[in-house]
């Protein structure tokens, strides 16, 4: 009995102090480039590492859209990584690089912490930014099927850009499936969506699904010897809108909800088809409203100093400048050269935006706080 006791002990010790497989290491070659400007080869080659590195933690996450969709510069990106996460990339060495055309090609073989790698994705997800999925449920030829793109979800992401949003179909990725949306959302899991912000680099998701009942079948018998001149379908949807809050890092439902509406047609799929697009009309508002209060609520307030700036004309021009950037909703000046910007997005992408512009040298950034060197 002792010696059983022992090894009972000793099991559990072992797996105790066993380490995390996932908290281990990932070690992978990884590609980044950079183009040489006026021969300062130096300058392109910590930018090419810095892209190499982006590319493994890129790797590791399992990413769908790249940074290079949000940020050029991967300097920026970088001190994100090390700012926010500790070191990301515990170590890397460069193990191959060659010029073409004055183009710098180097390959790293970088290791990679995926928990932290995660953590680093979704730093830079954005907040108007959106992924939606809601797939639906139809009568098939051969049987009731999921249509994953439908006119459902087409309305919702033509609306959402119109407003200005940038709208992640989940759908066309392949990178979940309507069985995985159906079971999340039975058991509450919050796995699937929080697999979906490392993805798509989002921090809003539109999820649900759509299914449908035939009310009365055509031809049926509705009372006074009177038979149903058309088929009529209601169908229903279950949604939620989770969110990533930015303080506390945890997903957040916005809103749960259960909508449905009908149509009538002569077969089935057609009646299906306008109950959909009557769902449609009918969610919409409630979607844009929802979406826009979420980005209300996260605007913050980023202090803006501009060195270099000693008449008006050039705080005017400054001060059109960042009203012009996408997202910023007020620039309030506070004294010559200083601003208070308000902007829902990380730092990141403020700076980005305005180096963009070309005349404003960025020297050093927080997530409150930018200082910028006028160029003349």
């Amino acid at each position: 009995m002792k010696m059983y006791s022992y090894l009972l002990a000793l099991l559990l010790l072992l797996c105790l102090t066993t380490p995390d497989a996932s908290a281990q290491p990932k070690c992978i070659n990884a590609n980044g480039e950079a183009a040489i400007i006026r021969n300062d080869t130096p300058s392109a080659k910590l930018e090419a590492i810095a892209r190499a590195k982006w590319t493994a933690i890129e790797q590791v996450v399992g990413t769908e859209i790249k940074a290079q969709s949000f940020v050029q510069n991967f300097t920026l990106v970088e001190d994100v990584i090390k700012t926010k996460t500790g070191g990301v990339v515990k170590s890397y060495k460069v193990v191959d690089e060659n010029v073409k055309d004055d183009i710098l090609n180097i390959t790293i073989n970088a290791c990679v912490e995926p928990s932290q790698a995660r953590e680093a994705v979704s730093q830079l997800g954005l907040n108007s930014s959106i992924a939606l999925f809601i797939p639906a449920r139809k009568p098939g030829r051969s049987g009731d099927e999921f249509e994953e793109t439908n006119i459902l979800s087409e309305t919702l992401i033509g609306k959402l850009i119109e407003q200005g949003y940038t709208v992640v179909d989940v759908a066309p990725t392949r990178a979940v499936d309507a069985m995985e949306v159906e079971r999340a959302m039975r058991s509450g899991s919050t796995l699937t969506l929080r697999s979906m912000m490392y993805k798509f680099l989002s921090n809003l998701i539109i999820i649900g699904k759509v299914d449908y009942t035939i009310s009365t079948k055509k031809g049926e018998n509705i009372g006074y010897g009177l038979s149903m001149p058309f088929n009529n379908v209601t169908v229903r949807l279950n949604y939620r809108i989770i969110s990533k809050n930015n303080k506390t890092g945890n997903m957040e439902i916005l809103t749960t909800g259960v909508e449905q509406a009908k149509g009538l047609a002569n077969n089935v799929e057609d009646a299906t088809a306008e109950a959909m697009k009557e769902l449609a009309q009918n969610l919409t508002p409630t979607i844009l409203d929802k979406v826009s209060q979420y980005i209300k609520g996260n605007t913050k307030k980023v202090a803006v100093k501009v060195k270099g700036i000693d008449d008006i004309d050039k705080v005017l021009e400054v001060k059109q400048m960042l009203q012009s950037i996408v997202w910023v909703s007020s620039v309030e000046e506070m004294q010559m050269g200083n601003f208070v910007v308000s902007y829902p997005e990380n730092t990141l992408y403020l700076a980005n935006s305005i180096k963009q512009k070309g005349n404003l040298k960025i020297v050093n950034f927080s997530p409150y706080s930018l200082t910028l060197e006028y160029l003349e």
